[in-house]
């Protein structure tokens, strides 16, 4: 098993896990149930620790991808981004972490550390689309804007690529 691989598995936690952490720990908030909030901010922390292997095993999946003749543009378009959402994970996993420990201590910052990780939650759920998009049109032609049926980038417009898609099928 070889790092692309290992980024292939890992790099998925840290997206599903910032949807499902933001999404679970709305709902402990609107519900005002601790053992959910506690819930969620254990797999928002979990899910800052994932993010970390996905990051340490990215450096080794492009220089795979790369000697596989993977276009550099796209490949740096993607790293660029998910270093971005790697410090917001961080950062989401240790104000997690604080929220966590106030909320068992019944600390009175509790309710402002649960509400300011649901923010940086959120930023990290939206953060983490362009990043999965951008991971995946590297090998998925078939994701990326501008390409034909046939794999070919198309430069033209959307329209060209489906009148061309159209008159390949006829």
């Amino acid at each position: 098993m070889n790092d692309a691989h290992l980024h292939m598995i890992f790099n998925h936690f840290p997206i599903i896990g910032s949807i499902f952490g933001f999404g679970i720990l709305l709902a402990g908030i609107i519900l005002k149930n601790k053992s959910v909030q506690h819930t969620a901010f254990v797999l928002l922390i979990i899910t800052a620790i994932l993010g970390l292997v996905a990051m340490r095993t990215g450096e080794g999946a492009e220089d795979i991808a790369e000697d596989l003749g993977i276009a550099h543009n796209l490949i740096h378009e993607h790293e660029e981004i998910a270093e971005k959402l790697a410090i917001l994970l961080y950062l989401t996993g240790a104000v997690s972490l604080l929220a966590l420990i106030t909320s068992i201590r019944n600390h009175g910052k509790a309710k402002v550390f649960a509400f300011v990780t649901l923010v940086l939650a959120l930023g990290s759920s939206v953060l983490s689309k362009p990043v999965g998009t951008s991971g995946g049109e590297i090998r998925h032609t078939e994701i990326r804007e501008n390409v034909t049926v046939s794999g070919e980038e198309n430069h033209h417009n959307n329209d060209d690529a489906v009148e061309h898609k159209n008159e390949t099928k006829q």
